[in-house]
């Protein structure tokens, strides 16, 4: 009922629907202390992310709109890592038009104020459907007409968007990135496609063309996909999904759909590896990449930059300047021989401060 107290932690996972006066005391000395942690990380992270051994690391934000550009901006962001950009889509009674679309990526291009911008390429259907596009009924959307697949079933959509994305940011600053890619010949077609698009605008080609590691089929491929993309950049959510075989929107299968368990780190690991061999950068974003906890082990598997949550950023940035490289790769070793999310949660705990 109304005037009720409630407790939620968010980050452990609990809450006290009925609080007692004690509980609610603590609470609010938990989070006095946390505010103060986070202004004291927040004053230092306008400083490029670094690890203790001078390692340079990249901590850029996932956004969804001007406003988050500048959240992120504010709070230490050194880049977007991902610009969602199925909210023009999901906004829009229609599909959007190209100018429509260009004066959005250019607002949050400015918003940025010169820092590099990675655009997801529109990744509609499955959890994300839009009402105006033809979606006909899936008896498993997750598996079904998304990402990249709906896109080449799309093209006009897709050429619209390109186009829009091409004019709108600025060449410095730009970066595109293909989701839910499992084979070379979907980035095949989509250079192609974008390559045809410079040539109409008079642009120089040669813009970065990246990829999301969402699936099992990626990771096991990683090496060809690697050899075909500039850079790779993995999903944690739909990773762990996928790995795991559980439907992350199952609520009765939320709390085992954990990105940190070994299945799921050993696809990281080997992701990195590959991009190791192809001289790509391997970048990650999702939940994951949002605890600070977390940022010393993702490095240790190969990650060299992380797209989170602005908010989360000044402590990340934090976190990272505590830790060698050496040091990450072997806490990474360390968790990658756990046999249990929460095991290596509690090393997390344990190790990271």
């Amino acid at each position: 009922p109304d005037g009720t107290s409630v407790i939620l932690d968010a980050d452990a996972g609990w809450i006290d629907p009925a609080p007692a006066a004690a509980t609610i005391d603590w609470c609010r000395t938990e989070m006095a202390e946390r505010r103060s942690a986070h202004a004291i990380a927040l004053a230092h992270s306008v400083a490029p992310a670094r690890l203790a051994d001078g390692t340079r690391l990249e901590v850029f934000a996932n956004l969804a709109s001007v406003g988050d550009a500048k959240l992120a901006v504010e709070n230490g962001a050194e880049g977007c890592g991902l610009l969602r950009t199925e909210f023009i889509f999901a906004e829009a009674s229609k599909a959007p038009d190209e100018q429509s679309q260009r004066q959005i990526y250019a607002d949050i291009a400015a918003a940025l104020d010169g820092r590099p911008m990675i655009v997801r390429t529109i990744d509609i259907g499955g959890d994300k459907p839009v009402e105006y596009l033809p979606f006909p009924h899936e008896a498993n959307p997750a598996l079904g007409q998304r990402g990249i697949r709906f896109a080449l079933q799309m093209p006009d959509i897709l050429r619209t968007q390109l186009r829009a994305i091409l004019q709108g940011v600025p060449r410095a600053q730009l970066r595109i990135m293909l989701p839910m890619i499992v084979e070379v010949a979907e980035i095949q077609a989509v250079r192609a496609m974008l390559d045809a698009e410079c040539a109409s605008l008079g642009i120089a080609p040669g813009v970065e063309l990246g990829i999301m590691v969402e699936t099992p089929a990626a990771v096991l491929i990683a090496d060809q996909l690697a050899a075909h993309a500039d850079f790779l950049s993995i999903g944690s959510n739909d990773l762990a999904q996928y790995v795991l075989a559980m439907d992350r929107g199952n609520a009765a299968l939320v709390s085992r759909v954990d990105a940190y368990h070994p299945a799921v780190l050993q696809a990281v690991a080997l992701t990195g590896q590959a991009a190791v061999r192809h001289h790509r950068w391997l970048g990650l974003c999702g939940g994951l990449a949002s605890d600070p906890k977390g940022a010393p082990l993702l490095v240790g598997l190969g990650c060299h930059e992380l797209s989170a949550v602005p908010r989360a950023i000044p402590e990340i940035k934090q976190v990272l300047a505590r830790w060698t490289h050496g040091e990450c790769i072997r806490l990474a070793e360390r968790a990658l021989a756990l046999e249990s999310a929460e095991a290596v949660r509690n090393l997390l705990a344990e190790e990271v401060r």
